[in-house]
């Protein structure tokens, strides 16, 4: 908060304290009247809110002390403990919880000492009015904890946010980079190669090269904007689903793999997320397949049901699983929503990936 509306929030509780007992007054003409030192002790609460926040303990003392010899003397009681409330919610609000809580102890006590000392006989609390004070003290500490309790939440669940959002888009950028750079890197071994003997077919490669590299430049754009402006101000193009898996593996058989896509089961619509999630799956299991496995076939199985199960298998040469972030990443996108990853090598020879999805009801 800017020093300027600390003081302006400090004048006010000194405004509303100062009118606010001079009315009270009226209705207690057994209290002592309020002179010039009750005006100083009701002005001196709210100047120690003023340096709060360098020294909350001194905004949370310093009006009980000012609280603490107002009463003492006898004045009318009003709302002198305003600036008490302030001080002591602040104090728990910025982590001086333990020692706000000796502090307030230690202002009952010297409530307690000034009443006794100051004050007129007539005027002297009971024992029922100082455990009324105690209760109404632990009633305001208790709700400034509450307060302090549901800002860290708040403030945890957006951090968990922006983690989640963070990561979600290094997925994305991590399965785009590495799927369309794999799809370079092939067209560009095919024109290199093709480029002297058979120039028509190097320049079907570079325009795979072409299309390659735009798309990666298109979807890297578009993330990068999210993280710029925000999701909601980011212009992006609709995101890929299971609807673009042909296209997908379009790309894949330019570059030599033979892919084949089976589809079973009533093709629903899914939600956009899930259907992200599953195509994300396939872009990854197939770009392992162009980098690792050495393989000259692969089938894509996608089977629509009560759970969506995408399945990736090639004829390479199987072996554990690479070292990297593509199948964790796989892992995590399917945890996301309750499913699984599977990936390793099948009895046939070659490597598999299977996710499996829940379609929400």
């Amino acid at each position: 908060m800017p020093p300027l509306a600390i003081w302006a929030s400090a004048v006010v509780v000194a405004v509303i304290q100062v009118a606010g007992s001079f009315g009270a007054a009226h209705d207690q003409p057994k209290r002592l009247a309020i002179d010039a030192v009750g005006v100083a002790l009701l002005l001196a609460g709210p100047a120690a809110l003023g340096v709060r926040t360098r020294w909350p303990l001194v905004g949370a003392g310093g009006p009980i002390l000012a609280a603490d010899l107002y009463l003492g003397r006898g004045y009318p009681y009003g709302p002198v403990f305003l600036s008490v409330i302030v001080g002591l919610v602040y104090a728990v609000l910025v982590g001086e919880r333990r020692r706000v809580w000796v502090v307030a102890g230690a202002g009952l006590v010297g409530y307690s000492v000034a009443t006794w000392a100051l004050g007129p006989r007539s005027a002297q609390p009971s024992v029922l009015h100082l455990l009324v004070v105690a209760g109404w003290l632990i009633v305001v500490l208790s709700v400034a904890e509450i307060i302090r309790a549901q800002r860290l939440e708040a403030t945890e669940r957006a951090r968990r946010r922006t983690s989640d959002e963070r990561l979600g888009i290094a997925r994305d950028v991590h399965d785009v980079l590495a799927h369309h750079i794999s799809m370079i890197n092939v067209q560009a071994g095919v024109a290199l190669h093709l480029f002297d003997e058979q120039p028509e077919q190097a320049r079907t490669a570079l325009t795979n090269i072409k299309e390659a590299s735009r798309d990666a430049l298109h979807e890297l754009r578009s993330a990068l904007d999210v993280l710029r402006y925000g999701d909601e101000h980011a212009a992006r193009a609709p995101a890929p689903g299971l609807a673009d898996i042909e296209r997908l593996v379009a790309g894949v058989r330019a570059g030599g793999l033979d892919v084949h896509v089976e589809t079973s089961g009533d093709v629903v619509a899914l939600p956009a997320s899930l259907d992200g999630a599953a195509y994300r799956i396939v872009q990854e299991a197939l770009t392992n397949v162009t980098r690792h496995a050495r393989a000259r076939h692969a089938v894509v199985r996608v089977d629509f049901g009560p759970m969506v199960v995408v399945e990736v298998r090639d004829d390479g040469r199987g072996g554990t699983p690479v070292a990297g972030n593509g199948i964790v990443g796989m892992r995590e996108r399917a945890e996301a929503f309750g499913g699984t990853v599977e990936a390793g090598p099948h009895s046939d020879g070659g490597f598999a990936v299977v996710a499996r999805l829940p379609v929400p009801s």
